[in-house]
């Protein structure tokens, strides 16, 4: 199928759907290609920023992408989270879907070994990247009434040992597992949560990992494809968890990597 048939098969696949989307840096961001989808798809979107330096990078693409919202958030500031969400009920009364594609580490407890990580980096890491996405489907949670999708972005670091992931990847796990039990809790509500797990991309929020290159080259070398994946073919895998045509769809690790989950 070519492109142009490619978007004309899934134009209007969200017609009608609103939509948040929390973690673009700027244009090539994982979050990016994921709002991009969305927005071809038809749904409105609500975007956010971290802070007022962030914003320069984001509000090119939630203008180009048309989006009716552009929100500061600081997953740190529970009022931010909480006005986020307001805003999104004030302007449409409901929410279909959300992509939370947030990680952070302190750099020094993410380039040593898990045994060296700091009580501190480790509280953080797992409150930025694990903890504020049950914070956000527990404020979703009420705009669903009519059932939703919820979604985050995991790795193959969660599942097997990759080398200078580091403590990342006790904390995707755990991200990984909060998402099963979130879908099994709000699966009765209709409401479906998933993880996207994508292989490595040249993003800026990658680019902190030490030795970045070597994991680009090895995840290359050892995918079925034998390439890299892209933003969009992430963001078109999470247009369709965000459809109906997902509806039977919860608790999964969707992979999005050209293959290299299946290889050691």
């Amino acid at each position: 199928m070519s492109d142009s048939a490619s978007r004309d098969a899934t134009s209007g696949e969200l017609a009608g759907k609103v939509g948040l989307v929390v973690g673009i840096a700027n244009d090539k961001s994982i979050a990016a290609g994921c709002a991009r989808a969305f927005s071809e798809a038809g749904a409105e979107l609500a975007i956010t920023y971290l802070d007022p330096k962030a914003k320069p990078h984001v509000a090119p693409v939630a203008e180009a992408l048309g989006a009716k919202l552009l929100l500061p958030l600081d997953l740190a500031d529970d009022a931010r989270l909480e006005a986020v969400f307001d805003a999104i009920n004030n302007r449409w009364g409901r929410l279909d879907f959300l992509l939370h594609s947030v990680a952070f580490c302190p750099r020094e407890d993410l380039h040593g070994r898990v045994v060296d990580c700091s009580r501190d980096g480790f509280a953080q890491a797992m409150d930025i990247s694990c903890h504020s996405f049950i914070r956000m489907a527990r404020a979703a949670e009420p705009l669903m009434r009519a059932g939703g999708s919820i979604m985050t972005v995991s790795y193959y670091g969660a599942e097997k040992v990759v080398d200078h992931y580091n403590i990342m990847g006790p904390v995707k796990a755990a991200l990984e597992a909060a998402t099963r039990y979130m879908a099994a809790e709000l699966g009765g509500a209709n409401i479906r949560v998933n993880a996207l797990s994508p292989g490595p991309i040249a993003t800026r929020a990658a680019s902190g990992i030490s030795h970045f290159d070597a994991l680009i080259d090895d995840a290359r070398a050892r995918s079925a494809k034998g390439r890299l994946v892209t933003i969009e073919e992430v963001g078109a895998a999470a247009r369709f968890l965000a459809s109906d045509g997902a509806a039977g769809m919860t608790g999964n690790v969707v992979y999005v990597d050209a293959g290299r989950n299946i290889r050691m």
